[in-house]
């Protein structure tokens, strides 16, 4: 567990940040008053752990920009408490902690890590993305700021569409991994093959970590997919997985995917089979990620018994559309493979 200090913020990361799946975990919310569900959270972080996928709460999928105060706190801390209570003790967690400016986003930090977080995530600031998009060092001071100040290893959220456009260039981010030691990583919702690729291949030569080492040796800069499409061809240029969304659906598919693809670079024998897991995954991942939110609630309600609508003004899905969702071939294929790897009937 992280050491603490005389004001409960932890000192410093012990459950180490390592390649692999993790889940931006929804927040489930109850049907009338919209309050927290934390049970429903605690059911499923403890499944997501049992699969081999770590938790990333207060994101986007966690609707992190529609909670109070306070309530990041909360899901912190019960997220912690069932995963210390079934056994995960070493299981980390990461929390989103993205303000509108760099002194709420540090406080977000602070209050993150004094909840129990191991690493923050932190998306560009859009609000006044006509003067931040084209001013390089205002980007480059904001995360390293953020950096210096936060008590935890913080990644870098790379999400043009929920940051008005604003779209991290591998060179920027190359450089704010080499000369920020507390940056543990970065999530590319941007789409780009070849700026994960780059940004890769510049943390994997051998030169990176004798001339930039981490603050916390538990925490090297990790290059994660923000999509489930390319976990396959991200392992052959020295990426490390991916955060996802679709991992709340297929959590045993997509760790399996990432073993096998892990397991090919060494041994192409296994390259097909992560060929085909692959196919199926991204195809699911592309219907499923167009359903956003409000589907991811729908498909893991029906598939586990939770999930329930986002906080308004976020619109649920449409009964239709629901339906339409549920029975799409790209969604039954990702399912059954789901059932088969987890050992689950189908039905």
């Amino acid at each position: 567990m992280a050491s603490i200090g005389t004001k409960g913020t932890p000192l410093h990361v012990s459950r180490p940040l390592t390649p692999g799946i993790i889940a931006p975990l929804p927040t489930f919310f109850l049907p009338d008053s919209e309050d927290l569900d934390l049970q429903a959270l605690e059911v499923h972080v403890v499944y997501l752990a049992r699969a081999g996928v770590r938790p990333l709460l207060a994101g986007t999928m966690g609707e992190g920009i529609h909670l109070a105060p306070g309530e990041r706190t909360r899901i912190i801390h019960a997220a912690r408490k069932a995963l210390d209570a079934a056994g995960f003790l070493d299981v980390p967690v990461i929390a989103g902690a993205g303000g509108g400016s760099t002194r709420e986003t540090i406080a977000l930090c602070e209050e993150v890590a004094a909840a129990g977080a191991d690493a923050a995530i932190v998306i560009t600031p859009g609000y006044f993305a006509g003067v931040l998009a084209n001013h390089r060092p205002a980007l480059k001071e904001f995360f390293a700021d953020v950096a210096n100040r936060s008590p935890v290893p913080v990644i870098v959220y790379n999400y043009p569409g929920a940051s008005a456009g604003i779209d991290l260039d591998s060179d920027l981010i190359v450089e704010l991994a080499a000369t920020c030691p507390n940056l543990s990583g970065v999530k590319l919702t941007c789409g780009s093959v070849g700026k994960l690729t780059r940004i890769a291949a510049a943390v994997a030569n051998p030169t990176f970590d004798e001339a930039h080492p981490r603050k916390n040796p538990s925490a090297p800069f990790l290059v994660l997919g923000g999509l489930a499409d390319t976990i396959t061809s991200s392992a052959f240029v020295h990426g490390h997985g991916a955060i996802t969304g679709l991992a709340n659906i297929a959590p045993h598919a997509l760790v399996k995917l990432f073993e096998l693809s892990e397991a090919a670079t060494k041994d192409t024998s296994r390259l097909p089979e992560a060929q085909q897991l692959q196919g199926i995954i991204a195809r699911g991942d592309f219907t499923v990620g167009k359903a956003s939110i409000s589907g991811t609630k729908f498909l893991t309600d029906r598939l586990y018994g939770y999930g329930g609508l986002p906080r308004r003004p976020l619109p649920p899905i449409g009964r239709e559309d629901a339906e339409r969702l549920w029975d799409h071939p790209h969604v039954e294929e990702l399912i059954k493979i789901e059932r088969e790897l987890s050992g689950k009937p189908l039905h």
